[in-house]
């Protein structure tokens, strides 16, 4: 049985798009909450496309994307990055997963911004893998 970063790698399909929060992002969380609701959710992170760094990938053929932003307010004394996924043709969710943690006073102390966004991609990463083989 392969072990766990043995996995084959994203499927093609899954393409990595760090520019720019997508605009469906927007559209899936008011779809489930009302716009109101949506500007305020993980600190405004989909009404101003402000916060990085992000890890961002879209397979337009599913019409599905997954997303790796900070979603705490900049003031907090601890930042987390969250992990945003947009199932294919409808829905938003959150993926619960560990804490992607750092403290922004503390900047030398690990883990580091760096070091919490490479986990929370790499978390990601795993999650596209498992969740594509429900798909």
């Amino acid at each position: 049985m392969p072990h766990r970063q043995d996995r084959t790698p994203l499927p093609a399909a899954w393409q990595r798009i760090d520019e720019g929060i997508l605009p469906m992002w927007w559209d899936r969380l008011c779809s489930v909450t009302s716009p109101q609701s949506a500007a305020l959710y993980a600190a405004g992170l989909f009404t101003e496309d402000r916060r990085r760094p992000i890890a961002q990938w879209f397979n337009p053929a599913a019409d599905a994307a997954l997303l790796v932003a900070p979603e705490t307010s900049p003031e907090w004394p601890v930042q987390r990055f969250g992990i945003f996924y947009a199932p294919p043709g409808s829905g938003f969710t959150r993926v619960y997963s560990a804490p992607h943690e750092w403290h922004p006073r503390e900047p030398r102390k690990s883990p580091t911004e760096e070091e919490a966004f490479q986990a929370a991609v790499a978390e990601a990463v795993r999650f596209l893998q498992v969740e594509m083989d429900f798909v």
